[in-house]
């Protein structure tokens, strides 16, 4: 386990930090989405961008859960790194 890990496990303990966690747990699966789209494509941020018309530190904004991507961009990255953008609803527990 890494120290960020040990450091994010111990936070969780926090009331306050574990909360924050949640209401951002959505940003971050759809921020992983991305860097997985990404990464599998064997691309860097840079060529993403590049391969979008975008910037750079736009691509890092949305996989660091920043800012959020619309779905009119989802698209665009599907189509820069040859994927298919799936988005369901699913029942919750």
């Amino acid at each position: 386990m890494t120290k960020i890990d040990q450091l994010h496990q111990q936070w969780l303990k926090e009331p306050e930090y574990k909360t924050a966690y949640e209401e951002m747990a959505k940003e971050f699966e759809i921020a992983s989405a991305i860097i997985a789209a990404r990464t599998q494509a064997g691309l860097t941020q840079e060529e993403l961008a590049r391969r979008m018309s975008a910037k750079q530190s736009q691509v890092a904004r949305w996989e660091s859960g920043e800012q959020n991507a619309t779905i009119k961009t989802l698209r665009r990255i599907a189509e820069a790194t040859g994927t298919h953008l799936k988005i369901s609803f699913e029942k919750s527990n």
